[in-house]
């Protein structure tokens, strides 16, 4: 008799049921909304300026290069891989981030940063 006064909703699929895979969707979201925030945001200690590449001037290529930099424990870059952006962009703008140094961390991490190409007029 209990279970038969029990609400069914589509897929017969209990009250009870529906609110756990609903509070279970909103945690989901929730946590995919706050981004992980990890070792990857060490400060930037010196920057070195990009050297625009000759080629891309004459042609006036512009844009913004992603560039994935490996920084060990003591904030030296150790290896620079453009992961995004134009192409003849982008060793001059791995050549920049291995001469940058980052704040010293507990250890090896992965930082992404953004090297931007502008001309003046």
């Amino acid at each position: 008799m209990y279970r038969d006064s029990i609400k069914k909703y589509p897929f017969g699929v209990s009250r009870a049921a529906l609110l756990i895979l609903q509070a279970t969707a909103l945690a989901l979201v929730v946590s995919l909304a706050i981004p992980a925030r990890a070792e990857d945001d060490r400060a930037v200690k010196t920057k070195v300026a990009v050297i625009y590449p000759e080629v891309a001037k004459r042609m006036r290529i512009q844009g913004v290069v992603y560039v994935e930099a490996t920084v060990d424990a003591g904030g030296k870059v150790s290896a620079a891989k453009a992961v995004g952006g134009n192409i003849i962009l982008a060793p001059a703008a791995e050549d920049s981030v291995r001469k940058w140094t980052f704040e010293p961390g507990a250890g090896v991490s992965k930082v992404k940063v953004d090297v931007s190409f502008m001309m003046s007029h």
